[in-house]
């Protein structure tokens, strides 16, 4: 299985892809662990990545798709793998055409569900463990089992969160019209059970589960 998975902040990406990378035996690929892993690499592209890194800016196609293709002639790749987090550009989607993929997965989930589920997380400041306002509720509103003091991150208020679903869906619009196109576009309600989706991944996958 070669995969790519696609989807919004909060549709549960990190999760889904757990299952699909164990049920499937073929590695999680994620852009942000392949950039990080070749700077602490220190190969050409890896320093090169760290530059704009470093300086809080996008690291450029170019360096990207470089790195992505030398991810994936490592030996555990060569039974198929999960790419989550890339492509996000036609021209990273145009640069992958040769890796022959089987599919692509996009969750979708409704906005208001989306900013329902981002923006009700909280954190630890002492122990850093992550809890839900409606779904994983803290013992008290604003005290974490051990005591610390819990915060919302910056990225997790809801018009920070309104902000990246618009990047995202003007981002993901032509990929997901390209993969279409190319008859490898599986839509996934990603709005249900966690099993659910995962069973229904499969099932479009044409796969026992």
């Amino acid at each position: 299985m070669r995969l790519v998975l696609l989807g919004p902040p909060g549709a549960g990406k990190g999760t889904q892809a757990e299952f699909i990378a164990k049920h499937f035996g073929i590695p999680h690929i994620s852009t942000g662990d392949m950039l990080r892993a070749a700077r602490k690499q220190q190969t050409p592209l890896g320093l090169e990545a760290a530059k704009f890194m470093e300086a809080g800016k996008l690291v450029p196609d170019e360096i990207v798709i470089g790195i992505v293709d030398q991810r994936l002639t490592e030996p555990d790749c060569q039974q198929g793998f999960l790419l989550d987090g890339y492509p996000r550009t036609l021209d990273q989607a145009n640069a992958l055409e040769h890796a022959g993929l089987t599919a692509v997965i996009s969750l979708e989930v409704p906005n208001e569900e989306l900013i329902g589920r981002i923006s009700g997380r909280r954190i630890c400041r002492q122990c850093e463990k992550a809890w839900h306002l409606s779904f994983n509720p803290p013992p008290q509103a604003d005290l974490c089992q051990c005591g610390g003091q819990l915060y919302q991150r910056s990225d997790d208020s809801e018009a920070t969160v309104l902000e990246r679903l618009e990047v995202y869906a003007a981002q993901t619009s032509p990929l997901k019209e390209w993969y279409a196109q190319r008859n490898l576009l599986l839509t996934i309600n990603g709005n249900q059970e966690i099993d659910k989706v995962f069973a229904d991944i499969l099932a479009a996958l044409g796969v026992p589960k």
